[in-house]
């Protein structure tokens, strides 16, 4: 099986999350034996159709083009017997360059029409390949790739313009933004895009077990929403864009005790935990008051509001001293030590605190 998958983001340096998918999707069909080639059109100049129609009269199945598209680009995804199309979310649809892409293949099709029921349609001059349609948005629901996928269903589907298309499989990831920081779920989803791009090249489909994982909530929409903001505020603050803030390593620093919460429980490391079972207590003053308490227990966290019940160990911190620990902004000892901050208990598990959030 031939493969061409094309990645339309603009972005580079790790910082593409559709990039990030795709490679995983790719390495699964080349698990399963396909040729795949991978095309970042980032790199290649394609000019905009300008509905000439000089591919369908003049010279069929020639654009008046003469760029990569032409000279490299069609010629290859015409040989394809799958091809992904692999772009980020822009206004509810595929970003300009893929679409830019996608209607440069109009050399494909006849001048004529058909008509198949109600739908009217240009026969192909050549078989077209198999689509696979990869997006990701920041957005944390799901539905934001209805209209993207109403679109896809309309252009490629069994019930769409061209009957002769064939859409294998879409495959959109909803919160891709903040997926990163979910350590024990984003190595999932990796995990689970191999493996669609195994069965897509073995099956033709991708099975229902598989798409779920891909899709898998991260956490709450409300977490995942407030972590987004406070990760949009830190770069703000900082005068940072977000991958200045991912290469400096900082942590975006909650503004609430909600938001607080989300920070530790995303940054927990489960392999630091061992076998400690303990519950952490929190009790805050200063800009922003309340409590909240974290149960670690067989490698994993919990992080909920109030006051527990015998508390391992309890910190008692301005909610503005333990902010500038967690993100790095003050040392944790060295903040104990000058007593400006309290912990009663279990002074052992304060002392492993900054090896519990390492991640």
């Amino acid at each position: 099986m031939k493969v061409l998958a094309l990645n339309s983001s603009a972005r580079t340096g790790g910082e593409s999350r559709t990039e990030l998918l795709l490679k995983h999707l790719v390495k699964g069909m080349r698990q399963a034996g396909a040729t795949v080639s991978v095309v970042h059109l980032r790199k290649k100049h394609i000019k905009n159709c300008i509905g000439c129609y000089t591919c369908m009269t003049k010279t069929p199945q020639q654009c008046i083009h003469k760029d990569d598209m032409t000279l490299e680009l069609f010629p290859v995804w015409l040989e394809s017997d799958v091809v992904v199309y692999a772009s980020p979310l822009f206004h509810y649809g595929v970003n300009a360059t893929m679409k830019a892409f996608i209607e440069r293949t109009f050399p494909v099709y006849q001048p004529f029409l058909e008509q198949h029921g109600d739908t009217v349609y240009h026969p192909l001059r050549h078989k077209y390949p198999a689509i696979v349609l990869l997006s990701v948005a920041g957005f944390p629901h799901q539905s934001v790739f209805d209209q993207l996928s109403t679109w896809a269903n309309h252009t490629f589907g069994k019930s769409g313009a061209q009957p002769d298309v064939r859409l294998l499989a879409e495959i959109y990831r909803p919160a891709s933004e903040i997926m990163i920081r979910y350590k024990g779920k984003i190595n999932d989803i990796l995990s689970a895009t191999e493996q669609a791009g195994q069965e897509l090249v073995k099956d033709m489909k991708i099975s229902a077990q598989t798409m779920a994982r891909i899709k898998q909530p991260l956490d709450e929409t409300d977490t995942v929403v407030g972590l987004a903001n406070i990760h949009w505020q830190t770069c703000i603050d900082e005068r940072v864009t977000p991958k200045q803030l991912r290469l400096r390593r900082m942590i975006p620093r909650p503004d609430s005790i909600d938001n607080l919460m989300a920070v530790l429980r995303v940054g927990f490391n489960p392999a630091a935990a061992g076998d400690i079972k303990a519950t952490l207590q929190f009790e805050f003053s200063g800009e922003v008051q309340g409590s909240c308490y974290l149960v670690i227990e067989d490698g994993a966290i919990r992080a909920m509001s109030g006051t527990a019940k015998d508390p391992d160990l309890t910190i008692k911190s301005p909610f503005e001293v333990w902010a500038d620990i967690i993100t790095g902004k003050a040392n944790g000892t060295q903040m104990f030590m000058e007593q400006k901050y309290s912990a009663d208990g279990d002074i052992d598990l304060l002392m492993k605190f900054s090896k519990l959030f390492a991640s």
